[in-house]
């Protein structure tokens, strides 16, 4: 019965969970320090993981880059989530910097 366990999709979901679970404090230390204008680099980090995870042939490497890329790309739109939060007073304001409405 159980001769054969196949680790590779506990695998992928362990690391799909730590990639999430270490972007969430990235993103909000990102728009502490830098603001949303970083977002390019999220975007197109994620742009570049994702299409790369088509070319990869070795399949695990290719889920996880998958995995990676499209994170990246969330954390692009949870940067300006992260803008409002702040200029809402929901989350902490970097006094050094100063803030636009936009």
């Amino acid at each position: 019965m159980f001769g054969f366990i196949n680790y590779e999709g506990f695998l992928v979901g362990l690391f799909a969970f730590l990639i999430i679970g270490i972007f969430h404090p990235v993103v909000i230390r990102v728009e502490y320090h830098y603001g949303k204008g970083v977002w390019p680099f999220f975007l197109v980090s994620g742009i570049v993981s994702a299409t790369a995870s088509l070319f990869i042939a070795q399949r695990f490497i290719s889920v996880l880059l998958g995995v990676l890329g499209f994170a990246l790309i969330w954390s692009t739109l949870e940067l300006f989530k992260q803008h409002q939060r702040v200029l809402k007073g929901q989350a902490k304001r970097n006094p050094r910097r100063n803030y636009h409405e936009s």
